[in-house]
């Protein structure tokens, strides 16, 4: 139930980390969806964007789980065990789904052929360049999890106004 320490609160790196990807994802999901739509003279910038804020996504993530394994992290409010285990695994499958994302998109990105070249400036290395056997599973993979972490996220918020707005409890003080 409760955490034993004192501070309820995540770290502030955690907060600054999980605020970051918050405002990514909304900028990088919505980009995603829109490429197919965009001009052909206009869809580079799209990618290009698209590409370089989700490889932001992969390391604030991956600093974010360090955080998370290094710092105190607050015990679940005084909540049903169901309750708690759901929001534990909402955030793990969002961690999971956050990390595997641009991981996929990066991986699909090389196997079409294209190498990732962070904010048009940064040549990342190409793992597996161009292999067109495995291209269409890693873009499948990758449109997946999109949707996956659209439904994640709305769980996620559903649960944070279920405490805001219901329950009424200080939940949502521990991130902000």
């Amino acid at each position: 139930m409760m955490s034993s320490s004192s501070n309820p609160t995540f770290h502030p790196l955690a907060k600054t980390f999980h605020w970051l990807v918050a405002v990514l994802v909304f900028a990088v999901w919505p980009l995603g969806k829109v490429i197919s739509f965009v001009r052909d003279d206009a869809k580079t910038g799209f990618y290009l964007w698209h590409e370089s804020l989700g490889f932001l996504v992969l390391w604030f993530m991956l600093a974010r789980l360090c955080v998370r394994f290094l710092t105190h992290t607050p015990g679940h409010a005084q909540v049903p065990r169901m309750q708690a285990w759901l929001a534990d695994t909402v955030h793990w499958a969002l961690y999971l789904a956050l990390i595997a994302m641009p991981i996929s998109g990066f991986l699909a990105t090389n196997a079409h052929g294209f190498a990732l070249k962070w904010f048009g400036v940064l040549p990342v290395w190409s793992p597996i360049g161009e292999s067109p056997d495995i291209a269409p599973i890693l873009s499948a993979i990758h449109y997946w999890l999109s949707w996956t972490i659209l439904a994640l996220v709305a769980l996620h918020i559903t649960g944070v106004l279920f405490h805001r707005v219901v329950l009424r409890d200080a939940t949502l003080d521990r991130m902000t």
